[in-house]
């Protein structure tokens, strides 16, 4: 052992023996560089914590470690045991860290309970697909929300789009965009908030953090598309296409129902004598549908095939029918409505409702909204209900000038001034 000042030339002087040396800094008690058998020289510092000698490794002589770099470490893992802290336990304990690739398998394991089984398998495609590569390897404790900005830009730009076979004849497409962005930047939210219950950093480095604008695209179809719709249904129907695709085409337009509400429908969901769908679980919960006559009566004509308990059966015995997406393109395709997706069916159940002169709580109620804001996307096309008031006001007035008040409807009576 040896005590002196360790600068460059120091160091580069020391050489190796059959047994480790120690030059001690003669200047930073406990500040050193250690030569083994071999040849390497390696920074490190000691201390005292706990009543017992302890030892951190800094690094090894050369780039980055230079004395001066190291000297200012040192410094650095010293001013810690003045603190009362131990930097040699706290490297175990970070060594151990959990990384944001080990949170992704714990928060699937203990922290989506309450989760529906479908959003479950959406968020665990966005966490292998898209966090894993990102962020995978980076302690759960270290990330930031500049971690959290870089991630979502690099979804957002694409940088993790791929094509991912999942079976021997089947593929998945992982996708970028912006709307992909925000959606794991809300499950990295979810994912740090989990992390906070389990002790394994005290913030949420995702919250807060500013989401892309997204340009919500919203399809609403007129009077004439549904009429194109309509023919290009019936024609689709004589030539053999897929009738329980058209029947579930059909039950969409009718009841604005979501795609996957209709094609797992059960028949002990459907209640005749009340005219309504009573289903157990949907997107907002437990719901009732309220079916009008059209709906009532397809559903009425619908086949029911033993031991397939699903109103629209698909193929594989005692299935619902899939595939829903290739009619619906072939359908389209005929109305001259490439730009119209499954989904707007249901924006066109809505539609109709609101330009009807429908208040949007009772569209909202229909369509199974849980917050009121949701059905806000539909004022815009709702009847003024002062020009409705006042059309059927005059309406009945002039029936009644001209002698037929029966045919106007209801007369409003008008009061003398007194």
């Amino acid at each position: 052992m040896a005590i002196g000042k360790i600068t460059k030339r120091a160091v580069d002087s020391l050489s190796s023996t059959d047994k480790e040396e120690y030059l001690w800094d003669s200047e930073l008690k406990g500040f050193g560089v250690k030569v083994t058998p071999g040849g390497s020289k390696v920074y490190l510092v000691q201390f005292r914590a706990g009543g017992r000698v302890r030892r951190v490794t800094i690094g090894k002589h050369g780039s980055p470690w230079t004395p001066d770099n190291a000297r200012t470490e040192a410094t650095r893992l010293l001013g810690m045991v003045v603190e009362g802290r131990d930097p040699a336990e706290e490297k175990i304990q970070d060594k151990k860290a959990e990384t944001m690739a080990e949170l992704c398998d714990m928060y699937f394991a203990e922290g989506v309970s309450t989760l529906k089984p479908r959003t479950v398998a959406v968020d665990r495609g966005r966490a292998e697909h898209h966090i894993k590569p990102l962020l995978g390897k980076v302690r759960v404790k270290d990330v930031t929300p500049a971690d959290v900005v870089r991630t979502m830009r690099k979804v957002a730009e694409g940088a993790t789009k791929a094509e991912i076979v999942t079976k021997p004849r089947g593929r998945a497409i992982v996708t970028g965009g912006k709307g992909v962005a925000n959606r794991v930047a809300a499950l990295l939210s979810s994912m740090f908030a989990f992390a906070i219950s389990g002790g394994m950093r005290p913030d949420n480095p995702a919250r807060g953090v500013k989401k892309f604008q997204e340009r919500r695209i919203e399809r609403f179809l007129s009077g004439e598309e549904l009429a194109r719709l309509g023919l290009a249904m019936q024609e689709a129907e004589a030539e053999g296409l897929n009738p329980v695709a058209l029947a579930v085409m059909r039950m969409l337009l009718f009841t604005g129902m979501r795609s996957g509400e209709v094609l797992s429908l059960e028949w002990a969901f459907v209640d005749f004598e009340r005219e309504a769908l009573h289903l157990p679980d949907s997107k907002t919960g437990q719901k009732t549908v309220h079916l009008g006559a059209p709906a009532l009566e397809l559903l009425a004509g619908l086949p029911r095939i033993q031991g397939n308990p699903f109103c629209f059966p698909g193929m594989v015995e005692g299935r619902a029918f899939v595939g829903l997406t290739k009619v619906w393109m072939k359908v389209r395709e005929r109305a001259g409505l490439e730009d119209v997706r499954v989904h707007d069916l249901r924006h066109g159940f809505a539609s109709v409702g609101a330009a009807a002169g429908m208040g949007l709580p009772i569209i909202g109620a229909l369509l199974g909204h849980s917050q009121a804001a949701t059905t806000q996307r539909y004022a815009h096309l709702s009847a003024d209900p002062l020009k409705v008031a006042a059309d059927r006001i005059s309406g009945q007035i002039a029936a009644a000038l001209a002698g037929n008040p029966k045919g106007g409807g209801e007369v409003v009576p008008i009061k003398k001034a007194r």
